[in-house]
């Protein structure tokens, strides 16, 4: 019997050890996108009052890890519910950058035979790290357009940063064409965007499977997500 329970013991180790949570935890102090409507976490009932606890939640569709939708940015495009589930699961690679300034389409070329194998790209940039302060919007690399149309003729399901977004944070350009280049280029495609991912340093840069399901809302042009990263 101790044998069995020990054996169970590492079993159970070794799944959770197989599964990497890539998802910022929601608060009422978390970094949101600049002009968002605040977070806001209220208890409603206690169990000291009502004999049960539940919480209130007021947030918005782009907080914290989660989805663009193509409707998010593009007139009659798609919202999240209108995708079959298996959108949202897929294999998956991380792209780690070191010294890059943008995500350029040279820098790219050199992935081509990973991203044929993969419906999930995940960019590692290091912003993850500045979540909670002033400089997470500050000057995260991003993809030149060039290379946001080459990733669009792969069989791509997302792409992922850990970064506040696909775009600069620019609100001196006020054609949002323009501003939201990125967004556009890939929503169009039906490629949807994960945003705000963490944990990116503790992948391997072997494929592993990804998921990141969002809530089941009615025309949502967004959801935040509990993104994973299941390790094979």
């Amino acid at each position: 019997m101790g044998k069995m329970k020990a054996d169970c013991s590492s079993q159970k180790n070794t799944i959770m050890n197989k599964i990497i949570d890539l998802t910022q935890l929601i608060n009422s102090s978390m970094t949101l996108y600049p002009g968002t409507v605040p977070t806001s976490i209220e208890k409603y009932n206690t169990i000291e009052k009502d004999g049960f606890a539940e919480l209130k939640l007021t947030f918005c569709t782009h907080i914290g890890t989660h989805i663009d939708a193509p409707c998010h940015i593009l007139k009659n495009m798609k919202s999240l519910d209108q995708f079959p589930v298996d959108k949202f699961i897929g294999k998956a690679i991380i792209i780690p950058l070191k010294n890059e300034t943008e995500i350029s389409l040279e820098f790219l070329e050199s992935f081509k035979e990973r991203l044929a194998e993969v419906e999930f790209v995940l960019f590692y940039t290091g912003w993850q790290f500045k979540w909670n302060t002033k400089k997470y919007f500050d000057d995260f690399p991003t993809l030149t357009k060039e290379a946001a149309e080459w990733l669009t003729k792969f069989n791509i399901k997302g792409i992922g940063f850990d970064a506040i977004s696909a775009d600069k944070v620019d609100f001196n350009e006020t054609d949002l064409s323009v501003a939201l280049r990125n967004h556009n280029i890939l929503l169009e495609k039906e490629i949807i965007i994960i945003e705000n991912l963490t944990n990116l340093d503790k992948l391997p840069e072997t494929v592993f499977t990804f998921q990141c399901f969002p809530l089941k809302v009615e025309n949502a042009d967004g959801s935040p997500v509990r993104a994973v990263a299941i390790l094979d």
